[in-house]
């Protein structure tokens, strides 16, 4: 996938990792996934050079708000290719919901980009996994980022009702993304997953970098597909897998 479109310079080190961010905390947990997880590939204390930029979160909800998606592209443009104008190699972000703006900036990358929802797709498939639930703030569950990666995977999928949509929303947007974690948020994301299961789901996609800081596979009734971990380790396999091969 990524490592098609790339040379590395030195088949010593791995890929140099670039970071759009977007919000702190699934930035943030991201970062320190690819970090952690490096450990067990190359050694204690070894990780990809990794390089994070990211406009504010205030700057993308503007545009989001007054639905222009395109100026949320020109954002992201701006630090995938400053990223890659300091040497990543490609480049991952971190927040599912501003992936609806890939498709305005794709041909102007500098470097390739690991789609997070194709990643998270291609893992369901892996796993066997056949009807997905999808979580996640307003824009991103009525957006097509998920429905047009799994549908490549022949994937079915579930969305929240338009209150659940709204009250997950909510909680993610005036809570998670502000590192706000409430007992009765973790509730409330149970009852929904609840409900996609009687519906007919086998997982569910934490679809919001943040959501993973709230539900994992201990407390939700269902198997859940953690999109920032996910991505996180898809980034380290495609930045270590050439030296791997070696």
């Amino acid at each position: 996938m990524v490592m098609e479109a790339l040379t590395k310079s030195n088949k010593n080190s791995p890929l140099h990792i670039g970071i759009v961010a977007c919000s702190a905390e699934g930035a943030a947990l991201c970062y320190k996934t690819i970090c952690l997880e490096s450990e067990k590939l190359l050694g204690p204390y070894k990780h990809p050079e990794i390089s994070m930029h990211t406009y504010s979160l205030g700057d993308y909800v503007e545009c989001i708000d007054r639905d222009d998606w395109k100026a949320v592209g020109e954002l992201m443009l701006a630090s995938a290719n400053k990223l890659a104008k300091i040497g990543a190699n490609f480049v991952i972000c971190p927040d599912n919901t501003i992936h609806q703006a890939l498709p305005y900036i794709k041909s102007e990358l500098l470097v390739p980009w690991l789609h997070i929802a194709e990643v998270v797709a291609s893992q369901a498939k892996k796993l066997g996994y056949r009807c997905l639930g999808l979580t996640g703030t307003r824009w991103l569950v009525e957006s097509d980022v998920y429905p047009k990666a799994l549908e490549e995977q022949g994937l079915a999928y579930i969305r929240p009702s338009e209150q659940e949509r709204i009250e997950i929303n909510c909680i993610i947007m005036n809570e998670l993304v502000l590192g706000v974690f409430n007992q009765e948020s973790i509730k409330y994301f149970q009852s929904v997953i609840t409900s996609m299961k009687d519906k007919g789901c086998d997982s569910v996609v934490l679809g919001c970098t943040e959501i993973p800081l709230i539900i994992n596979n201990n407390n939700s009734p269902i198997p859940t597909l953690d999109s920032t971990r996910l991505l996180a380790r898809e980034a380290l396999e495609q930045a270590t897998i050439g030296q791997l091969n070696e």
